[in-house]
């Protein structure tokens, strides 16, 4: 019944197309039988190539129609669908900008509330068309919503949306990847699996599950469609950047979507997170509050990681914390620790620190708390070379070391742009660089300077990002996630912050100088000037204690009375 039903629709569809083919012949019948009309090889020829081309076409649409009908093919896989709505929004966009700005002046109030809306609205397209096209489309314009200090706030207040419209995959699709990859049904594997998934993100949803040992684990699944699609998306992406910036010169992403086509195969990888997971656990395995989740390796490939479960909210929710007695400055200054620690004495960086990725748990035993540390598909691994200027440059920066900041700002490849780079790394003003970044507070007239700064100069910071080296766009990504949990715990530029940057820059730059000594005596002098320095910043963050304390407070309200 409903083959036959199919077949009377491809027939009312089609059916203009086999009228057309009736004409044609009829037309043959006239030019052959017409007695006045003698017949014409060139027309014949023509009549016989359009009867062709209609035969084909309604064969051809027939089989495609019949083909969709029966397929059920979701349009939104479709490639051609893809890169037509991708198309669609950049063409609507870039006429906004061509044509919003004709009849105002250029600097006026009324320019920069023109633009304002401008933004916004594109932005809002922006998002919409991740949504719409899912998988690695939310992905890039989640990397987009974190640049806070390099793109306008319109821009990303819009995108941060991204992080909570993730699409989900359906039971179905979910079981279909279990039993393709692991070769038996759900209910083999586990003694429980909960349908509703815990998170879903743009590449993968986390379910909780039971063991049937009893352990409580979580499983990580990767979207069916996403492997598949993801080259396809990247390069549509790549097309239309470039068109972008033919018609905007000033406007060059091109270094987004190269970040995109190297990382995007590593995070699909789910073997390849297993693997940085261990490899992060062992390195800072010291630091007691740090927890990793293990992985189960038997029930893990490509498409599915299984790892022990880890209870906590997110590290960004204060009233999650409040409840249970979370010390926030503490979580914060661990979290540089980590951070610290990775980037500058092990160059092996965790790239995607959002809020979903870092939870917070009081362990019930033993009552200290945990930062567990999530996802781990992106790393960053910095060159030796690299990392020591970055040290460096970090160093200069704390002490307002004005020379150094160019020197080695210049040797990370921001050129004559270096005051802009100073900027940008630090989210800071050029007047606080100058004085020293540690020395001066963070206030909100500077937050406000700065995200109007990075839309006066987005031309400039484009061409800085496609200046300095692809190891240093994930580590601005990073600085950039890790600041905005700090604005939202307020313990944003905290002392403890750059006195455990400086800790770890010591320690790089000392390892790095015994590395090159040739003598003993040499190595031991290392050793030494590194511990002096270690010295005073204990003394220093020691003092600074005393200071905030209740202790410190006593004494210098007494050292006022005296004085």
């Amino acid at each position: 019944m409903s083959s036959h039903i199919a077949y009377n629709k491809i027939i009312v569809v089609y059916a203009p197309l086999q009228r057309n083919y009736v004409n044609h012949n009829s037309l043959l019948s006239r030019l052959r039988t017409h007695e006045k009309v003698k017949p014409q090889p060139a027309m014949f020829s023509m009549a016989r190539r359009l009867v062709r081309i209609s035969s084909l076409a309604t064969v051809a649409f027939g089989a495609s129609g019949f083909f969709l009908y029966n397929t059920r093919v979701d349009l939104n896989d479709l490639s051609l669908v893809r890169f037509g709505r991708a198309a669609a929004t950049t063409a609507v966009i870039s006429y906004d900008y061509l044509t919003a700005f004709k009849e105002v002046e250029h600097g006026t109030e009324e320019y920069w509330a023109l633009k304002s809306k401008v933004h916004r609205r594109s932005a809002e397209r922006l998002r919409d068309l991740c949504c719409a096209n899912r998988g690695t489309f939310i992905k890039v314009g989640q990397h987009l919503g974190a640049l806070d200090y390099l793109l306008p706030e319109e821009y990303t207040s819009t995108l941060k949306v991204l992080h909570s419209r993730a699409p989900q995959s359906s039971m179905e699709e979910i079981q279909q990847v279990i039993r393709e990859d692991l070769g038996k049904e759900v209910s083999e594997l586990f003694a429980s699996f909960e349908e509703r998934p815990q998170g879903a993100a743009s590449l993968a949803q986390v379910h909780r599950a039971v063991l049937h040992d009893g352990r409580t684990v979580a499983v990580k699944v990767q979207h069916p469609k996403v492997q598949r699609q993801s080259s396809r998306d990247i390069m549509v992406m790549e097309v239309l950047v470039r068109a972008v910036h033919w018609l905007f010169p000033d406007f060059s992403f091109v270094w987004l979507v190269e970040e995109a086509k190297k990382n995007m195969p590593l995070e699909l990888d789910f073997l390849n997170e297993g693997r940085n997971a261990e490899r992060v656990a062992a390195m800072l395995g010291h630091f007691p509050f740090l927890k990793i989740p293990k992985i189960h390796w038997d029930l893990s490939t490509k498409r599915i990681l299984t790892m022990e479960f880890a209870e906590g909210g997110q590290v960004n929710d204060r009233d999650y914390m409040e409840k249970h007695s979370i010390n926030v400055n503490k979580i914060s200054e661990n979290l540089g620790k980590l951070y610290s620690e990775m980037i500058f004495v092990h160059g092996f960086v965790h790239c995607d620190p959002h809020p979903g990725n870092v939870l917070v748990h009081k362990c019930p035993q033993t009552k200290q708390t945990e930062i567990v540390l999530l996802d781990h598909g992106l790393y960053q691994v910095l060159e030796p070379d690299f990392r020591l200027n970055y040290c460096r440059l970090w160093q200069s920066l704390i002490n307002g070391d004005m020379s150094g900041v160019e020197r080695y700002s210049r040797r990370l490849g921001a050129g004559d742009l270096f005051p802009l780079f100073a900027c940008v790394l630090t989210a800071r003003s050029w007047t606080s660089v100058n004085a020293g970044i540690s020395s001066v507070p963070v206030t909100a007239s500077e937050d406000v300077e700065i995200r109007t700064n990075a839309s006066l100069y987005l031309p400039q910071i484009s061409d800085l990002l496609n200046r300095v080296p692809r190891q240093m766009l994930l580590l601005l990504k990073t600085n950039d996630l890790l600041r905005g949990i700090e604005t939202t715990l307020q313990t944003r530029a905290s002392s403890s912050s750059f006195i455990n940057v400086s800790r770890c820059c010591v320690r790089a730059v000392a390892r790095h100088k015994r590395s090159k000594a040739r003598s003993r005596r040499r190595r031991l002098q290392i050793t030494l000037d590194e511990s002096l320095s270690l010295c005073r910043l204990s003394v220093y963050e020691l003092l600074l204690w005393v200071k905030s304390s209740t202790l410190g407070l006593w004494l210098t309200a007494l050292l006022r009375l005296l004085q």
